[in-house]
């Protein structure tokens, strides 16, 4: 006979839900291409100089380190631009199903980022950039939606998690194909790679079954006002606008710490004595750390959201991403021998850039099933808008300030917006999804 401890034991004991054949399928098709989706997008990063060292001339301008730097800014705001209007997935997404838009957004994004392999001048490259921004931007409202719809309520929240290490995961591929097929046949051979999601884009639509949430309010849909009027209506209104500038602030965040960080760290790299080559791996290796520490972040968010909110674990990783990137770019690019206090706080920045994982947990839980995608399709798009404002005046004040760190390391301030606003957010802890 069990004794009364034992008892207790297994009566407070929580067991899991099962996840079925259908839930594994689909949430590997959605992190499969997450992942790929910020493998493709961290690519241009890694391989900004390079291209435009060889397209520049081609386009009828000198390849010095002030043009390169000003023509990767306008052309990663193009890219942002394209971001910002895959909102237009959402909507397409609540009427005609989340997997048949899921891979359309995934075959966009690796088609677009094949041909920039093409590219004869800044121009095109500039074109495909901004077309797959328009594909990558809508991967992952609706990988995130999915996810948050197919799995059990009492796994979802850790499966928001697990989703977002897939767009970090890409980062250490793209470092890791950069450190071998990059260094050795070139930024062609980058973008080539990017065209591997089509075969994911097939399996997710031939394997991935649609999930019973949206299937539910399928027959309802037509009959209901625009999911795009919806979320602005009284009902959702504020929860839109909220969201929209709490991603905003972190979308600036992300790139301004993960983005300009190849270029900062091969500077450091040079400054300390090493060759060409070898800065670039060195940036690889960067980029794979700052990477690792990303995914421990985003698995550390769900339990810490779960314990202490929503809101207030958005607010301690805000308050980190604005320390890391003001102490890396700001003082350690500055040091004498900064390379290695640079990484080690890349490692940090990287951690609290899981803030992401949140809002894949986050913004299912504020809307109903039948605007969901949409509402998570806007919110996660309309802040490219003002990453692209920001990240061309970030380019404009390295022009002419002559400087990377500073720019960048003022981006923090950002975060402290942020702060302002999160109190003005709903707190959703303990609550299911709507339908």
């Amino acid at each position: 006979m069990p004794s009364m401890l034992e008892r207790s034991t297994g009566a407070t004991r929580r067991t899991r839900t099962p996840l079925n054949r259908t839930q594994i399928v689909g949430f590997w098709g959605a992190w499969a291409g997450w992942t790929l989706d910020g493998m493709d997008s961290f690519i241009y990063a890694l391989v900004l100089a390079p291209a435009l060292t060889e397209l520049l001339p081609k386009s009828g301008y000198a390849a010095t380190p002030a043009n390169v730097g000003l023509a990767g800014s306008i052309l990663f705001a193009l890219f942002l631009v394209g971001w910002g209007l895959s909102f237009i997935w959402g909507p397409l997404a609540d009427r005609f199903g989340r997997t048949k838009v899921l891979a359309a957004t995934i075959f966009t994004f690796a088609i677009f980022t094949g041909l920039a392999a093409t590219s004869h001048t800044v121009w095109e490259l500039g074109i495909y950039r901004f077309l797959a921004g328009v594909g990558i931007g809508g991967e992952w409202a609706l990988a995130g939606t999915y996810v948050a719809e197919a799995w059990p309520e009492d796994r979802r929240k850790m499966g928001a998690g697990y989703l977002q290490t897939g767009y970090y995961a890409g980062f250490f591929i793209a470092a890791a194909l950069n450190y071998t097929i990059g260094a050795t046949f070139g930024w062609r051979a980058m973008f080539l790679v990017g065209i591997v999601p089509v075969i994911v884009s097939i399996v997710v639509l031939l394997r991935v079954k649609e999930t019973e949430k949206w299937q539910k309010v399928e027959a309802t849909v037509v009959k209901q006002a625009s999911s795009l009027r919806s979320i602005f209506s009284a009902q959702y209104r504020r929860r839109t606008i909220v969201a929209t500038v709490l991603l905003t602030v972190a979308i600036i965040g992300l790139w301004a710490g993960a983005v300009y960080e190849p270029s900062a760290v091969i500077q450091l790299a040079t400054k300390a004595g090493m060759t060409k080559a070898d800065a670039s791996r060195m940036a690889s290796i960067a980029t794979g750390l700052l990477s690792i520490g990303t995914i421990i972040g985003c698995l550390a968010l769900p339990p810490m959201a779960e314990r202490i909110g929503r809101k207030l674990t958005l607010a301690v990783y805000f308050v980190g991403m604005a320390v890391s990137i003001a102490l890396a770019f700001g003082w350690a690019f500055y040091l004498e021998n900064g390379l290695v206090p640079f990484i080690a706080l890349l490692v940090v920045l990287g951690f609290f850039g899981g803030n992401f994982a949140l809002f894949s947990l986050w913004l299912p839980e504020q809307f109903e099933t039948r605007v969901r995608a949409t509402a998570f399709a806007f919110c996660t798009s309309i802040g490219r808008f003002f990453g692209a404002i920001v990240n061309f005046g970030i380019g404009a004040m390295v022009l002419h300030m002559k400087t990377l760190g500073v720019p960048i390391a003022l981006t923090a301030i950002a975060f402290v917006i942020g702060l302002a606003v999160i109190p003005f957010a709903p707190e959703t802890k303990g609550q299911d999804l709507p339908n």
